[in-house]
C-alpha cells in the first residue's frame, strides 16, 4: 500500500502534507502535489493534514488513474519539503469537481 494524491489536490495545492513526512516523498507541480508511491512508507500521517482530503491510501476503489499520475509525475517534478503559501484561489477550488482538466504538467520551484 501507499498514499497518493488525488484529484481535490488540483488548483488547492495546500501544503499541510509536506512537513508532517518522515521521507520527504512528495513533488510539486504547479498547481498540485503528487508522492512517490516508491518513496512512502505508508505511515499515513499526511493523510489527517489534508484540509481538502485529497490524499488517500491506493487501497481506495477507483484509484488506479491517480496512482499512475502520482507515479508520473513524482519522477519528473521536484520534490519539496518545506511548506510554501499555496495559491491565492486555492479555498475557491476545493471541492470543485473534474478538476483533471485544470491539472498543469509544468513543474513547480521545489525547495
Amino acid at each position: 500500500m501507499t498514499y497518493i494524491v488525488v484529484e481535490n489536490c488540483i488548483k488547492c495545492k495546500y501544503m499541510d502534507c509536506i512537513e508532517v513526512c518522515p521521507v520527504d516523498c512528495f513533488y510539486e507541480g504547479e498547481n498540485m502535489l503528487v508522492i512517490h508511491p516508491d518513496e512512502c512508507i505508508d505511515c499515513g500521517v499526511c493523510e489527517p493534514e489534508c484540509p481538502a482530503e485529497a490524499i488517500l491510501p491506493d487501497t481506495e476503489p477507483n484509484l488506479d488513474k491517480w496512482l499512475q499520475l502520482n507515479t508520473e509525475y513524482s519522477a519528473k517534478w521536484p520534490n519539496i519539503t518545506r511548506k510554501k503559501d499555496g495559491p491565492a484561489d486555492g479555498k475557491d477550488w476545493d471541492g470543485k469537481p473534474d478538476k483533471l482538466a485544470q491539472l498543469s504538467p509544468k513543474p513547480g520551484t521545489g525547495d
